[in-house]
C-alpha cells in the first residue's frame, strides 16, 4: 500500500508531514480496521486545503476522519489520505432571543452540550453522552430522546471541494432528514468546518421522548438535569464510552428505526399489538430497530467469534477484542436477513463503512 501511495504523491509529500501506514483501529470506538497508507492531522482551514489539493493533484482518495464514533473501517484499511479534522474553537453572540454558539468541526461533542447546558442554554440537552466531534453532527443528522441537531442548526460552514471555496449553508441547503442530509448523501464534496447553533437561554427543555419523560417523573425539567438524566439513561444502555464497561468497544446503533409504508405497519401492528410505532409526517411510519431485531431472535449478549450484541441494548453490534472488521459486517448481516425474514423489514446500518 504505502509504496503505490508514495508513487503517487511524490516528495513534495513529505512537506505536509504526514505519517505512513497509521494503525485507524485506535482511532475508532469500535477498535476495529486496518491502516490508512497517509494520515494527517489539520488544526486550520488552510492546512486541510492544501492536503485536499495537493491529493487532488495526484489523484489519491482522501476520508475525512472525525471522533470514529460512528466509522467501520475495513481489515484492509484505506488505501490513501485520511485527514483527521482538529480544529478547536467555541464562540458565542447574543442574536434577538437566542445565543448563536459556533463550534468547530474538532470540538468534541459532548464538551460542547456540557458547555451549553452549564449556561442554561436549551436545545441540545438530549443529545448529551453522544462520542464523537461537533463535524460529524449535520453529517449524521445526530438525534436521540426527541431532538436532533437540525432542531437547532443555524447554518453549517464547509469547504466545498468542487468549487474549491468555503460556503456557509442553511439548514434548508443542508436538506436534513431523519440521520440523514445532502452531506451525507453526497460524502465527497464537503467538508464541515464548523456548526453554528441557535439554542434558547434559560429555555425549556426538550422532554417529548416517553422513555426520557418515566425517567424525569418528580424531577425538575431544566437542561441541567435532563442532561444528567439522558447520561444516567445511556449509560445503562452502554451508550457511553466507557473502557471499564465490556460493551465499550461499539459504535452505538448500529442500524437506524426502519421507515415502513403505512400499509406494512398496519399490518404487522396487527399481528404485534406491542410493538411500537411513530407516524411520521409523510404518511409512513417509523418501527423500533431494537424491538424487531429482539423478536426476530436475535438475543443481547449473542456472541459471534469476537464480536457480538451488546448485553443491554440489541441495537448496539461490539467488539469484544481481537477480532476483524469482517466479523462484524458478518454478525451485521444476520441480524439483517432474521428481521427481514421475521418481519419483511429492512434495515440499514447507520456507521459510515471505509473499505
Amino acid at each position: 500500500m504505502r509504496r503505490v501511495i508514495d508513487e503517487q504523491l511524490g516528495v513534495d509529500w513529505l512537506d505536509v508531514n504526514a505519517d505512513h501506514d497509521v494503525p485507524l483501529a485506535p482511532h475508532t470506538t469500535l477498535e476495529l480496521g486496518g491502516p490508512a497508507a497517509r494520515f494527517a492531522s489539520v488544526t486550520d482551514v488552510d492546512s486541510l486545503v492544501h492536503l485536499l489539493a495537493l491529493a487532488e493533484e495526484r489523484e489519491v482518495p482522501v476520508a475525512i476522519l472525525g471522533g470514529g464514533s460512528n466509522l467501520v473501517v475495513s481489515d484492509a484499511g484505506f488505501d490513501g489520505l485520511v485527514i483527521a479534522m482538529r480544529m478547536r474553537g467555541v464562540t458565542t453572540t447574543r442574536q434577538d432571543d437566542v445565543v448563536l454558539v459556533e463550534a468547530a468541526a474538532g470540538e468534541p461533542w459532548d464538551e460542547l452540550v456540557d458547555r451549553a447546558t452549564s449556561a442554561g442554554l436549551a436545545g441540545l440537552e438530549c443529545l448529551s453522552g453522544i462520542p464523537g466531534l461537533v463535524g460529524a453532527t449535520p453529517i449524521q443528522n445526530v438525534g436521540a430522546y426527541g431532538q436532533e441537531v437540525a432542531d437547532t442548526i443555524a447554518s453549517v460552514r464547509v469547504f466545498d471541494r468542487v468549487e474549491k471555496r468555503v460556503v456557509e449553508l442553511t439548514p434548508a441547503q443542508c436538506e436534513f432528514a431523519y440521520r440523514d442530509s445532502m452531506f451525507k448523501r453526497d460524502p465527497d464534496r464537503y467538508v464541515v468546518l464548523s456548526v453554528v447553533f441557535a439554542l434558547v437561554p434559560d429555555g425549556p427543555a426538550t422532554v417529548c421522548y416517553a422513555e426520557l419523560e418515566r425517567a424525569l417523573e418528580g424531577s425538575p425539567r431544566d437542561v441541567r438535569t435532563v442532561r444528567e438524566t439522558v447520561i444516567a439513561l445511556r449509560r445503562a444502555k452502554s451508550m457511553v464510552v466507557d473502557p471499564a464497561d465490556p460493551n465499550h468497544r461499539s459504535a452505538g446503533s448500529f442500524f437506524t428505526n426502519p421507515i415502513v409504508d403505512a400499509s406494512l405497519a398496519d399490518a404487522l401492528s396487527a399481528q404485534h399489538e406491542s410493538m411500537p410505532r411513530w407516524p411520521q409526517p409523510d404518511g409512513r411510519v417509523k418501527l423500533a430497530a431494537g424491538w424487531l431485531i429482539e423478536r426476530a431472535g436475535i438475543t443481547k449478549g449473542m456472541r459471534r467469534g469476537n464480536v457480538g450484541i451488546s448485553t443491554k441494548h440489541a441495537l448496539a453490534l461490539v467488539h469484544h477484542g481481537g477480532g476483524t472488521t469482517a466479523e462484524l459486517l458478518a454478525l451485521a448481516s444476520e441480524v439483517q436477513d432474521a428481521v427481514r425474514a421475521r418481519f419483511g423489514v429492512e434495515l440499514h446500518r447507520e456507521p459510515v463503512l471505509w473499505r
